[in-house]
């Protein structure tokens, strides 16, 4: 089975790495700086699960999920922000994102949040 796929993007280099650490032994992830870049490479990769900081240069981290909605992107999202005040919950149902997680992270939460949304569904007709 080939590992699930996640994009991180955020501007702090220490985020970026410490995500790295935490999920590349589970995950195949995908670590940019730039929101940019990321609208090509979710594209390219066929991403499961996207985690956007909030503020981010040029564009922030849900106007980043909603353009790759508005691309087709299909995936889970997760958003992380040291300004909670700021993200809108009815964005949030509106770009279907998931998660959203307040800095300083809690790692241990994260990951079981990150393995939960990524975990194969067994249809209900499956189920035992």
């Amino acid at each position: 089975m080939t590992a699930k796929k996640i994009v991180l993007v955020d501007d702090d280099d220490t985020i970026r790495k410490t995500f790295a650490l935490l999920l590349g032994k589970k995950y195949r992830v995908l670590s940019l700086k730039d929101p940019r870049q990321a609208l090509d490479r979710v594209r390219q990769s066929r991403a499961d699960l996207v985690i956007a900081d909030f503020r981010l240069p040029h564009i922030n981290g849900m106007e980043l999920i909603k353009r790759l909605r508005e691309d087709g992107f299909e995936g889970e999202a997760m958003l992380i922000t040291a300004h909670p005040d700021e993200v809108r919950i009815e964005d949030m149902g509106r770009f279907a994102i998931s998660h959203f997680f307040v800095k300083p992270l809690d790692l241990k939460d994260l990951d079981l949040s990150i393995d939960r949304v990524l975990q194969p569904r067994v249809p209900a007709d499956q189920a035992a």
